[in-house]
């Protein structure tokens, strides 16, 4: 398998090492804008496995030229680029994975749906882990009951240390952050989709120790487009963000006072975007790289058989020290890794698909446990 990632930042490099571990990928296309140095963890593959190209995504006939030396692509780049690319892709004839995170431009790649088909590909899109991960799981647990209550997804990209203020350090941008704590989540409720408001309806969530309590409110993203498949199906969907206790208080006090607004105003008579000064100001002092974790819990209650249950599933995966490697790019980026080999090898139909609709979950369960990332079934509660 040739595979070509774009994007040589966090995510795309782990991508790229996972890619590198596995003997039938025979080369890896690392692209960006601008070629920099490699992360250590990838310096043992440099030569004629690994390639790093300077790649310009805005450039259609430079992207076609790379697509045409592989046989699928996983981009790690902005969201924004996803749309355009996977058309390329399609129109190319190699299968496209990307960790999306915006429904709307998910919406727009499934208008390729049947290009995709008749030039026998796949894109899926939203492959990271929330979503992606997270909608895998949660689809399998869904397969486990006749009917559905409610699925509930609960993520959380943390340190493993977790300092003050905030608790919190920086997993992929503070720009992503705030733009989490400010957009509207959408739920299902009453088996209809509903927005409701970032950081609201507070919960705990507790984990084995050392982890412990942690709180959950509600974030922009998570479900994606399973809020639409399963609209008038599931009465309840919702996807909740986890961090340390006490997180939201203070972020919903920092939003409520406007200092994450985008309106401009005069400032000693230079004209200052809120946002933009908490975002440059706070980023700096999130931006620790310390050991992180990934908690992640899927709570589905239903029917089976005429029996009423609820059913759990968890991953807890830590900072991999050996390498380098950070939780949240071996949850992140090894998933992409993992879908992509999946479209690749041929174990995904033809066609647009998200994670929840095309991936066999057994066998993604097996991949990520050869990884050492564990997804574990709780006991379940009557």
């Amino acid at each position: 398998m040739r595979m070509l990632v774009l994007g040589a930042g966090l995510q795309g490099t782990a991508c790229t090492f996972d890619l590198l571990k596995t003997a039938s990928v025979t080369q890896v296309l690392l692209a960006d804008v601008r070629v920099g140095t490699l992360p250590a963890f990838l310096a043992p593959f440099a030569g004629a496995r690994l390639e790093s190209i300077a790649l310009d995504v805005r450039d259609a006939d430079a992207v076609r030229a790379v697509f045409a030396r592989c046989d699928a692509v996983m981009s790690a780049i902005p969201y924004y680029f996803n749309a355009p690319l996977a058309a390329l892709a399609v129109e190319m004839g190699v299968h496209f994975a990307d960790l999306g995170g915006n429904t709307e431009i998910v919406q727009a790649q499934r208008q390729l749906d049947a290009a995709a088909k008749a030039k026998g590909v796949s894109v899926i899109p939203d492959t990271g882990l929330a979503p992606g991960m997270v909608n895998v799981i949660a689809q399998h647990g869904i397969d486990q009951f006749d009917t559905v209550e409610s699925v509930k997804l609960y993520v959380g990209g943390l340190p493993q240390a977790p300092e003050p203020p905030l608790g919190y350090q920086i997993a992929y941008s503070i720009e992503g952050m705030v733009d989490y704590y400010t957009t509207e989540s959408l739920v299902v409720r009453n088996g209809q989709p509903a927005h409701v408001t970032a950081l609201s309806e507070l919960e705990s969530v507790r984990f084995d120790d050392p982890v412990g309590e942690l709180e959950a409110f509600h974030t922009a993203g998570g479900l994606s487009t399973m809020v639409y498949r399963y609209a008038g199906i599931i009465p309840t969907m919702e996807y909740k963000t986890m961090r340390y206790p006490g997180h939201a208080r203070i972020m919903g006090a920092i939003r409520d006072l406007g200092l994450l607004g985008n309106d401009a105003v005069d400032v000693k008579g230079q004209q200052v975007v809120p946002r933009d000064v908490f975002v440059r100001v706070a980023g700096e002092q999130l931006r620790t790289g310390k050991p992180d974790l990934v908690a992640l819990r899927v709570v589905v209650r239903g029917t089976k058989d005429g029996v009423t249950a609820t059913r759990s599933w968890e991953v807890l995966d830590r900072y991999d020290a050996e390498h380098g490697i950070s939780a949240m790019m071996r949850t992140t980026g090894y998933t992409l890794s993992i879908t992509g080999q999946l479209q690749a090898s041929g174990a995904i139909a033809a066609g647009v698909h998200t994670p929840d609709e095309c991936i066999p979950s057994a066998r993604y369960f097996a991949l990520l446990a050869e990884r050492g990332v564990i997804v574990t079934e709780l006991p379940a509660v009557a």
